[in-house]
């Protein structure tokens, strides 16, 4: 143990459920929203079919600005104090979101939404960190994943079930109802971890300093790049998922199926991910995995002509499984490589980190988004081309890696 709670620590099959809640917020705040996009965008008056995907990309927006606020703010106030603050912000916009009756202003609660459940998002892995470390908290973030992985692969179908019993709006009703429960939960059961001799005054000029830093050391930067350049095909998958199926494959109430599919794909090979890294290391299975997607994508791409650009969806579906278990091999492993060499300010350079890759990968990932036509050209595309720049960032950062 790292850190002695103000009260006596949760046992684990208690603490381990709360932290997967607390942590799931961004992933079931995206994608429970996919089956109900078409229902928004007639109803609030997106003035094309393509705006829906705003719905989704402004999320990240969000989420990319929450992040740098919220690390150092729990360093000033506490771990429980700023996870409540951005629950409260991610019901606030969920309240704008209920009662829009624009679609800039659904924009907006969105937005909100991000920014807000960057707290929780961000904040736990501190308030896990408070109190394990070394193997303990290796283990229990072992547990937390495995629950974890199933909120992406239940989530549409859980928006969609909402969808039957209610409409869109409900299901923000929803989210509301989950953060309150999360809210509660925290508030009643868990102590804080960060004793106040502890905590340090919120300064701007630290994050300033640390994104300097990241940019003084060539890995640091380089391995963020890397992590923008592969989210952003990833980005455009999710704001445009329910236009494949549901459009372009006609899958109808079918599409969480096919959703919950892929994402499983990606949380399986996380967690397999533990055991190859041990065996090959980050980098070369970094590279493997960037290097196999650029290639198995530009032959893909080639290969959608012959079916004017939509090929079969068993074929599209086995593509994607193996594109996503790639994936799932670099998210964990770019993001530490990235913070190797920032030991020395780790809180605040992991929230410089993940604002930094999300600022890259959201307006790329919108902008391959914006050129679906209802065929997979964009899409798969993307992947050759990101998969490269993923690749060749890596090789850069791999340069002198130790030069600051």
């Amino acid at each position: 143990m790292s850190a002695t709670p103000a009260g006596p620590a949760l046992r684990t099959a208690e603490f381990v459920p709360l932290v997967a809640l607390l942590m799931s917020l961004v992933a079931l705040s995206i994608d429970a929203m996919l089956p109900a996009l078409p229902e928004i965008g007639r109803d609030l008056g997106a003035a094309r079919a393509n705006d829906v995907q705003f719905v989704i990309t402004s999320l990240f927006v969000g989420l990319g600005i929450g992040q740098i606020l919220f690390g150092p703010l729990s360093d000033q106030i506490g771990r429980k104090p700023a996870i409540h603050v951005g629950l409260a912000v991610f019901a606030i916009g969920c309240f704008v979101s209920i009662f829009a009756t624009t679609f800039e202003q659904m924009i907006g609660g969105r937005i909100l939404q991000g920014i807000g459940v960057a707290g929780p998002r961000v904040v736990t892995v501190a308030l896990v960190r408070d109190q394990y470390e070394g193997r303990q908290m290796a283990r229990l973030m072992s547990f937390v994943m495995s629950v974890f992985i199933l909120v992406p692969a239940i989530a549409p179908a859980l928006g969609q079930g909402i969808l039957w019993l209610g409409n869109w709006r409900t299901i923000f009703t929803t989210f509301v109802l989950i953060a309150a429960l999360a809210f509660a939960w925290l508030a009643v059961r868990q102590p804080e971890t960060l004793p106040v001799e502890r905590r340090r005054p919120l300064r701007p000029r630290t994050v300033g300093q640390a994104l300097l830093e990241i940019l003084r050391i060539r890995a640091a930067l380089g391995y963020t790049v890397a992590q923008g350049c592969i989210f952003a095909p990833f980005v455009a998958y999710l704001a445009t998922s329910q236009q494949i199926f549901q459009e372009a494959y006609r899958t109808g109430a079918l599409f969480p199926v096919y959703f919950g599919a892929l994402a499983l794909a990606i949380g399986v090979a996380s967690l397999l991910n533990g055991r190859l890294v041990m065996r090959h290391g980050m980098r070369r299975l970094s590279k493997i995995a960037a290097g196999s997607i650029a290639i198995l994508s530009l032959a893909a791409w080639t290969g959608v002509f012959a079916f004017d650009g939509l090929p079969p969806l068993w074929l599209f579906m086995a593509y994607l499984t193996v594109v996503f278990v790639f994936i799932g091999l670099l998210f964990g492993n770019l993001n530490a490589l990235a913070m190797e060499p920032l030991g020395h300010i780790a809180g605040v350079g992991a929230a410089v980190v993940a604002s930094l890759s999300t600022f890259l990968s959201v307006p790329l990932g919108a902008l391959v988004g914006r050129g679906f036509d209802g065929t997979m050209y964009a899409q798969i595309g993307a992947f050759a081309v990101f998969g490269a720049a993923t690749f060749a960032a890596m090789r850069w950062a791999e340069k002198h890696e130790h030069t600051r």
